[in-house]
């Protein structure tokens, strides 16, 4: 079916007969009509012309980005991040080529600011057809590198935050090679919605060749200046691992989710998607283990909850399910490794 094209206002008022004619709409329909409220106030509140610039750039980039993204929702992907002014002769260039090479091969996307350096070599050792370029519109620096540039998956943003948005929204796992300003900023706030749990915990790779210091003095100021002075917890160090090799990083990533799949909450219980079934024994261990995330109860084994209908395609998944104790990502993180090793038993 042709999309539709909103070019006159006859269109969109038919449109939005067809919005608001159900009367008990499914939940997209109830989300797009709360669009169009938030729309319509954004008139009554008589924001100014550069609010509504913003508000209108923003939601057309994360609306053409979704749709970009959206046939391959069903492969996991990894983005990685590094210094466009990384040359192709540097050691860490062919790193982050055979990393990304190693990623495609397990049948991983990845996702790179499309530009030069690192983000180049991770669109080239995956190739074309297993990338993402997201893009900056900057005055320097970032145009598209010739692996991406003239694929359909290539994205330009114009904010970092509708980047930076997809660059975590649609990722399984992060792997940062070193690089500048822009590359701790990603990593920092990478980290920092992993620990507050805004994000679900994922492998948080720092690659490193072997006998390099770049990430091993990042670990050592964590460890002697945020974690002395008690500006973190001691299990947030477990949020990141230093990797020395491709094969390395590639191996944890998978083990991360050999067992464990996703995870999302139903009001307050957190629903935790497994690949297989754990034998009951293993779940009785983990509720003893972890008995310090339960808000109240036990883990249990369950099937796919009534709330989980508009995921069908988990819909056979084995589940354990409990009432989270929102008071540590880096423990719910640990548990994600727990459930992973229990599994391969």
């Amino acid at each position: 079916m042709a999309k539709k094209e909103f070019d006159t206002p006859e269109r969109v008022f038919d449109e939005l007969r067809d919005i608001y004619a159900d009367p008990d709409p499914d939940i997209a329909t109830r989300l797009v009509r709360e669009l169009i409220v938030h729309a319509l106030k954004c008139r009554r509140d008589e924001l100014e012309v550069l609010d509504l610039k913003v508000l209108s750039r923003a939601m057309a980039e994360f609306r053409y980005a979704a749709r970009v993204f959206k046939p391959y929702r069903d492969r996991r992907k990894v983005s990685i991040f590094g210094s466009a002014r990384t040359p192709e002769s540097d050691p860490y260039y062919a790193l982050a080529v055979d990393f990304a090479a190693r990623l495609a091969a397990e049948d991983f996307m990845v996702i790179t600011g499309a530009a030069e350096g690192i983000m180049k070599a991770g669109n080239q050792g995956a190739g074309a057809d297993a990338s993402f370029g997201v893009n900056i519109l900057l005055p320097f620096e970032q145009s598209a590198n010739t692996v991406i540039g003239d694929d359909p998956k290539l994205i330009t943003f114009k904010y970092f935050f509708t980047r930076k948005l997809f660059f975590l929204m649609e990722a399984s796992a992060v792997a940062l090679f070193p690089g500048g300003f822009g590359t701790h900023d990603e990593g920092f706030e990478t980290l920092t919605l992993i620990q507050t749990g805004k994000t679900p915990p994922m492998p948080f790779l720092l690659m490193e060749l072997p006998g390099e210091t770049y990430w091993e003095s990042f670990d050592r100021f964590i460890r002697e200046e945020l974690l002395e002075r008690r500006l973190i917890s001691e299990k947030d160090l477990g949020l990141y691992r230093i990797m020395h090799s491709p094969q390395e990083g590639v191996e944890y990533i998978k083990f991360f989710y050999s067992t464990y799949h996703s995870m999302r909450f139903v009001r307050d219980r957190l629903v935790i998607r497994l690949e297989r079934e754990l034998p009951d024994d293993a779940v009785h261990a983990l509720g003893d283990e972890f008995g310090d995330l339960l808000k109240r109860g036990t883990v249990e084994k369950a099937r796919a909850l009534h709330e989980e209908s508009n995921e069908p395609d988990l819909h056979d998944k084995p589940r354990l399910v409990f009432v989270l104790n929102r008071t540590s990502a880096a423990r719910l993180n640990e548990m994600i490794l727990r459930i992973n090793e229990l599994g391969r038993v």
